[in-house]
């Protein structure tokens, strides 16, 4: 008798601890997939906050690497006497400040794009110094000169580099 009583408990209690057992893997996945919705819309609001200065400083470095490309960086800073080594030395330190100017913007952009920014700068610092070193320039109006003439012949580092940052801003709208 007393396993009678056992086995109709048993049969009361089975359909009970299915029904919940269902109704816990319901709420459970009810929960996941509110933290999910909640998850997404922080990170939507986050994006739509971060977005406008994400661009902001994409537009800053295309500034920089337009004012540290040879081609305007030669002609904006002229020589003040004609030693090449002190016109070599000051057109770098403008480089250098410029790119200290802009170091805070590289949180907005991917490490990689930084690398080719900084490998922009420090290609045109490059070309500047290697050039200087030739024995043919005896001046700093010669150096300024052969510089922009080797420009014709080749892109510069920094258009380079911003067709890379043009590429990678065209990319923030498939995200």
């Amino acid at each position: 008798m007393n396993s009678d009583k056992l086995f109709e408990l048993f049969f009361y209690v089975l359909p009970a601890a299915i029904t919940g057992g269902v109704a816990y893997y319901f709420f459970q996945t009810y929960l996941k997939n509110e933290e999910g919705r909640r998850r997404y819309k922080i990170h939507a609001e986050a994006m739509r906050h971060s977005m406008p200065l994400r661009l902001q400083a994409y537009e800053r470095l295309v500034l920089f690497l337009e004012r540290i490309s040879p081609a305007q960086l030669l002609i904006r800073i002229t020589p003040q006497s004609s030693n090449k080594h002190d016109y070599e030395e000051y057109v770098i330190a403008q480089i250098e400040q410029e790119y200290e100017h802009n170091l805070t913007q590289q949180i907005y952009i991917s490490a990689q794009c930084w690398d080719i920014i900084t490998t922009a700068k420090n290609a045109t610092i490059q070309t500047i110094r290697k050039t200087n070193m030739s024995p043919n320039i005896d001046s700093a109006n010669k150096l300024r000169e052969v510089i922009l003439t080797d420009l014709f012949d080749k892109q510069s580092p920094s258009s380079i580099a911003i067709a890379y940052l043009k590429n990678e801003v065209g990319g923030l709208w498939d995200r």
